[in-house]
């Protein structure tokens, strides 16, 4: 390729869920309701858990903590995707745009490791629950809790590092509605073979290791549970876990869907999939773990008269 069309961009521009006019502002209103519904719905959850002492455990500790990255997650995206509803350029510096991928791939793989270390919670409270207070202590939680958080945001800045080094062609057109890894290695007409390799690989490792702490904690779980007498006791065991078996399923089909497969076969469904997690999941998630528990569903009512008397 001649070195004419070779450019750093200033800018890209994104080409969002829709090019026809007549759609922009319908997809605004959807979006800024979907964004409203998922801070508010999660700013209840860690409200909830936090004025009830009955929800002061690792498990709802997590969940408050999930609920607060969730609400960081959708801010990296949708007041841009928002922004762009209504301007005419749907433009993005590079210097945002980096920082967009930044904070989505850290907060997303957070996620992961949250989902994680709830899943082990179960695990012990069901595989081991006479030695549960002491292993599940304050001490471990603030472990999990410090490994949720810094693996992802070393493990995003490699991605960042990466990208930062390729070269773009003269399209600046991001096929998306946020700068998300794939559309944008998708305009370097460089090499990207290392890039690809190390989200093969390393992006793998980060995102299986907690998927494989999930599934381990569920296997011993299935076991222990089918060694319970009762069907009551199945029922009331498995209970304990079927919220968040939904929003793991929910977070890790769709980004499989996406993500594991050749860069060539990104195609507009795969921007579809996104929403999935990127935005239904974190407005779902309140919905799933209230409606599906009880005691998240008394402590949500206590919360709420207690603010209506006020």
């Amino acid at each position: 390729m001649g070195r004419t069309n070779i450019t750093w961009p200033t800018e890209f521009i994104l080409l969002g869920l829709s090019s026809r006019p007549e759609d922009q502002k319908p997809l605004f209103v959807m979006f800024l309701l979907i964004y409203l519904i998922t801070v508010i719905g999660n700013l209840l959850v860690i409200l909830t858990i936090h004025s009830d002492t009955r929800l002061q455990t690792p498990m709802y500790f997590f969940l408050s903590v999930l609920s607060f990255v969730d609400i960081c997650s959708v801010t990296v995206i949708i007041p841009k995707v928002l922004a762009n509803f209504l301007a005419k350029t749907k433009t993005i510096s590079y210097g945002e745009c980096l920082t967009q991928m930044y904070f989505f791939i850290a907060f997303g793989n957070t996620d992961s490791y949250l989902l994680a270390a709830m899943a082990i919670d179960r695990y012990v409270a069901i595989c081991n629950p006479l030695h549960y207070i002491t292993i599940m202590n304050h001490r471990r939680c603030v472990l999990l809790l410090v490994l949720s958080f810094c693996i992802p945001q070393l493990h995003s800045l490699v991605h960042i590092l990466l990208t930062n080094q390729l070269i773009f062609c003269a399209s600046n057109v991001i096929h998306h509605f946020f700068c998300d890894d794939q559309p944008v290695l998708k305009l370097s007409c460089s090499s990207h073979f290392v890039k690809e390799i190390t989200v093969m690989t390393e992006g793998l490792a980060i995102i299986m290791t907690p998927f494989s702490c999930i599934i381990m904690s569920y296997l011993r779980i299935f076991i222990t549970v089918l060694k319970i007498p009762s069907a009551a006791g199945k029922c009331k065991a498995f209970s304990t876990c079927g919220s968040h078996l939904t929003v793991v399923t929910l977070f890790y089909g769709s980004i499989s869907y996406v993500y594991f497969k050749p860069l060539s076969n990104y195609t507009v469904k795969d921007r579809i999939a996104t929403i999935v997690y990127t935005i239904l999941t974190p407005m779902l998630n309140p919905f799933i773990y209230s409606l599906r528990n009880k005691d998240m569903k008394q402590g949500l009512m206590k919360f709420m008269h207690r603010v209506k008397g006020q």
